[in-house]
Formats: structure tokens, C-alpha cells, sequence
């Protein structure tokens, strides 16, 4: 486990991170989250023990950043944005020689090359890759002496649509085994990738919990779709404000096709009543469904204005 306890960080006048706390299961995978310059990078660096912090402390299974950082960093993989690799080495020979300064042996570069996809390339020059090659070389890098945590400074960064699948899937799989922490700005990426979310904004954590429940505790509102043909609808609208909720309607559409989107708060889903209105109006039911308040909706609301200029 990991827990971070009110941790500090300033260059200068602009404060990057500013009293961020928060705990990190064994086993999960947890996306950093927010825009850039909010401070995800500079926070990432003090779990690695690359940055002191000005105050407070991190402490992994009873082991502190300060007091035992040759420890921890023994028990992390760091792949920073920009992966530190050696281009003008071949991939086997690169990984042999991490696994010399690490004191690993010969099934460790296997075991870490067949993990990362890297089988087919172990013959060729690093310089000669494609990026998302680059970037399984730069995992393989931070896991080559199996690591109980992987931390990842936007890992996706640059990489095409299919690389970026590629790596994703890389890292659901890592995560069935380590603990994983990984920063980006990508909205999409913590989606599909994470467990849990944690949102900053400068310098400070205003959200932190998985992702559906802040779309559910965050969104607050509920929306509904409903498209209907037929000739007599007195006014969409009206017809569903006698369902009695307090609702925003906008309706869009004229003639024998009209669409709206009710908004509304409460518990109460009101899909039903709307379904058996329309049967008693006789009308055709093209589409009816709730719309979930989408992640970059919460993370709008949480962060607009939320840069400080230093990730």
C-alpha cells in the first residue's frame, strides 16, 4: 500500500503540488488525472523519489521516500514521458545490460521481453523502432526487475490510435499483477485503463474515486432521449411536463418527427412514464434511453482555470 501525506511542492512563486493526500491499494490501477500544468508530473516525481517534498512525506508498506529511498526505489519502475533509452543499442542488448546493473539473470530479460511484446524486435537497433515499440522498450526498461509498483508519466503520449490500444492492453495486463499509477490528461485513457481516478487541479486533488461513481456523485443531473413520430402531439413539451418532475425540455424537430432532451434531478426514472404516455397518445416510439453525465463533463467542472503552469 501506498500512502501519500499532504505532500508539497514549489519552484519558486508557483506552487506545483499543494497538500496532496491520498492512499493506493496493492493491485490497482490508478490514473492521475487533469490538464496540463496542474501537477501530475511533479507528484509522480516524489512517489519515484526524484523530487524531496517541501512538506510531507510517502510512505510505501512502512517504507518512507526520505528515510529508505534506496528501498522503495528497489520496489518501483519509473517510465517517465520522454522514456530514457540508449538509441543506439540493439533491444537485446539494452535490456541485458539493465538486467546487469539491476543483478538480474537471463530468464528475467526473457520473462520481460515476451510480457511487453518485444519477442520480435530483440535483433534490432532501438534507433530503427516505431514509437510504440520505443515505448514498450521504455516498460520493459522500468520492469525488468519486477517492480511491485509501475508508475507511468503519460504512457500514451504521441502514439497513434492502434499503438495506443496496444499499450493500454500492455498495461490492463501488468495490472493484474502490480500496483499501477499513471498520469495523463486523456480522458478516454482513464477510462479504459483505470480502476480509479484521481483529479488535480493546480496542484490540488478535487476528486478521487472510481469512475463511475463520479460520473454518478458528480453529475448529479439525469438525461433522456426521446424521439417520437405520429400526428398528434399537442406540443412534446407540454405533454411531458405533465409527468410532474421539475425538467428542462428542449425539443428540436417539426411535422411528424420530434425529438427532445429532459433534464432533471432526482432518483425517479422517469423512462417508464414516458414510455406508457406515448402509447397512450399513439405514438411511434423511435428512441428512448438516459444519457450518463460523461467523464470529460466531470472533469470540465472540476478543472477549468485549474493550470499553475508546472506539471
Amino acid at each position: 500500500m501506498i500512502n501519500v501525506n499532504g505532500i508539497s511542492k514549489s519552484f519558486g512563486d508557483v506552487v506545483a503540488v499543494n497538500n496532496v493526500s491520498f492512499i493506493v491499494k496493492d493491485g490497482e490501477i490508478t490514473g492521475l488525472l487533469g490538464p496540463n500544468g496542474a501537477g501530475k508530473t511533479t507528484t509522480l516525481r516524489m512517489l519515484t523519489c526524484y523530487l524531496r517534498p517541501d512538506r510531507g512525506g510517502i510512505v510505501y508498506d512502512g517504507l518512507g521516500t526520505e528515510s529508505d529511498s534506496i528501498a522503495v526505489r528497489k520496489r518501483i519502475g519509473y517510465l517517465p514521458e520522454s522514456a530514457p533509452i540508449y538509441a543506439d543499442m540493439i533491444v537485446l542488448d539494452y535490456l541485458a545490460f539493465l538486467a546487469e546493473i539491476r543483478g538480474c539473470g537471463a530468464e528475467r530479460i526473457r520473462q520481460t521481453a515476451a510480457l511487453c511484446g518485444l519477442n520480435e524486435v530483440m535483433h534490432r537497433n532501438i534507433s530503427e523502432l516505431s514509437k510504440g515499440y520505443k515505448q514498450r522498450v521504455g516498460l520493459a526498461h522500468a520492469m525488468i526487475h519486477d517492480p511491485d509498483v509501475l508508475i507511468l508519466d503519460e504512457p500514451t503520449s504521441g502514439l497513434d490510435p492502434n499503438q495506443i490500444i496496444e499499450i493500454r492492453n500492455l498495461i490492463r495486463e501488468i495490472g493484474k499483477k502490480k500496483t499501477v499509477i499513471l498520469s495523463t490528461h486523456i480522458l478516454s485513457e482513464v477510462e479504459a485503463t483505470c480502476d480509479r481516478v484521481i483529479i488535480i487541479s493546480s496542484g490540488s486533488i478535487v476528486a478521487d474515486d472510481r469512475t463511475e461513481n463520479l460520473q454518478r456523485a458528480r453529475g448529479g443531473e439525469k438525461r433522456i432521449s426521446v424521439t417520437v413520430g405520429g400526428t398528434d402531439f399537442g406540443g412534446l413539451s407540454e405533454s411531458l411536463k405533465k409527468i410532474g418532475e421539475d425538467m428542462d425540455i428542449r425539443e428540436s424537430g417539426e411535422g411528424e418527427l420530434v425529438s427532445a432532451l429532459v433534464t432533471y434531478r432526482g432518483d425517479r426514472d422517469l423512462r417508464p412514464d414516458i414510455f406508457n404516455m406515448a402509447v397512450r397518445k399513439g405514438w411511434v416510439l423511435y428512441e428512448l434511453k438516459q444519457e450518463q453525465v460523461s467523464l470529460e463533463e466531470v472533469f470540465r467542472q472540476l478543472t477549468i482555470g485549474g493550470e499553475n503552469g508546472q506539471d
